[in-house]
């Protein structure tokens, strides 16, 4: 279970962990390498107390000569020790020192430059569509949104509390939040008091039920959309404040069995839902010229099919389809060469 929420953006920034081991190997390389090259010479040394330079002995130099704490206590004596503390030591000091504050000044920068872009991130999002779970219905979820053109990537948020679904979702260019969905701090990372719609695609019903009701008393107005594998657990997502709730298991059951006896009707709802390509549902209100009368078939709307009135709806066959009222939306099909053109 993650701590705080982590907002996490989809571009890939380089490891602070990793960098800072590379550069700490560097930096014990260069220790060694000194403490290497005064033992090989160590006849070219002297220590203060007249004794033989050790092996310990380098090592210590070595560590007193990169930090340049230089206490004087073994120095160079001979010409060749001189000269290779010179040219071989020396820079070989520095580079530790550029590797020691170069990290730091590096992971300062990155952790103020990672809070500036949360900062620039907070005040400028809005309009834009959370999706608690990035499983395999999140993302058929976000393919759908971004399939009709009007949403692009960086409107959609993600929230998972699983780091392997985040890590997908950055890859696949979106910003994500590596926290649970069920918690109020998460929603508020997420800027749900800002956002357009809500998808709820968790693998649980039980989380499903709390992450709706939570994203819900944040705000009261934002449509929420969710999914539940259980028909038995529906009216507690609706009771939880979700808009639309969608029976992801049963339809699928249904999906197979209508498949044994009628597989053509099946690849048409497969292609209904299949993103971007051939036959797409889509909705309209009821325009001026059509109130009062049957809704009308427009090429570049499709056929109508059904009617939302209000929470209700309308099938084609209901005769109350045949007579609309202002606020109506229409349901239609339609084919995305139209929809294109």
């Amino acid at each position: 279970m993650p701590g705080a929420p982590r907002l996490l953006f989809p571009r890939q920034t380089p490891d602070p962990r990793r960098a800072l081991l590379g550069r700490l190997g560097i930096a014990i390389g260069v220790v060694l390498m000194i403490a290497v090259l005064a033992f090989i010479g160590r006849d070219g040394y002297i220590d203060a107390d007249g004794s033989p330079l050790s092996l310990l002995d380098a090592i210590y130099y070595s560590t007193v000569t990169v930090t340049t704490t230089g206490y004087g206590d073994i120095a160079p004596i001979s010409p060749s020790a001189r000269a290779i503390t010179a040219f071989v030591v020396t820079p070989l000091r520095i580079l530790f020192l550029v590797v020691l504050v170069g990290t730091t000044l590096e992971l300062l920068t990155e952790r103020f430059r990672q809070a500036q872009a949360e900062a620039r991130w907070r005040r400028t999002m809005r309009d834009h569509t959370i999706i608690a779970g990035y499983g395999t219905m999140g993302r058929g979820a976000v393919e759908a949104v971004l399939a009709d053109g009007r949403t692009s990537a960086d409107q959609l948020v993600v929230l998972d509390h699983l780091e392997s679904a985040v890590t997908r979702a950055r890859e696949a260019g979106l910003t994500a939040i590596l926290a649970d969905a069920t918690r109020t701090a998460a929603w508020r990372q997420a800027r749900i008091e800002t956002a357009r719609a809500v998808v709820v695609t968790c693998n649980r019903d039980d989380t499903a039920t709390l992450a709706t009701l939570t994203a819900r008393e944040l705000n009261r107005t934002v449509p929420i959309a969710a999914a539940v594998r259980e028909a038995e657990n529906a009216h507690l997502l609706s009771q939880s404040g979700a808009t639309t709730v969608v029976l992801s298991s049963e339809a699928a059951g249904r999906l197979v069995g209508l498949a044994s006896e009628a597989p053509g009707a099946v690849n048409v709802l497969e292609d209904l839902l299949m993103a971007g390509a051939g036959l797409e549902l889509i909705e309209q209100r009821v325009g001026a010229d059509e109130v009062g009368g049957p809704p009308l078939v427009v090429p570049t709307r499709g056929i109508p099919v059904a009617l939302m009135r209000g929470t209700k709806l309308i099938s084609f066959g209901d005769p109350a389809f045949q007579r609309t009222e202002p606020g109506d939306v229409v349901v239609s099909i339609a084919d995305t060469l139209n929809l294109d053109g």
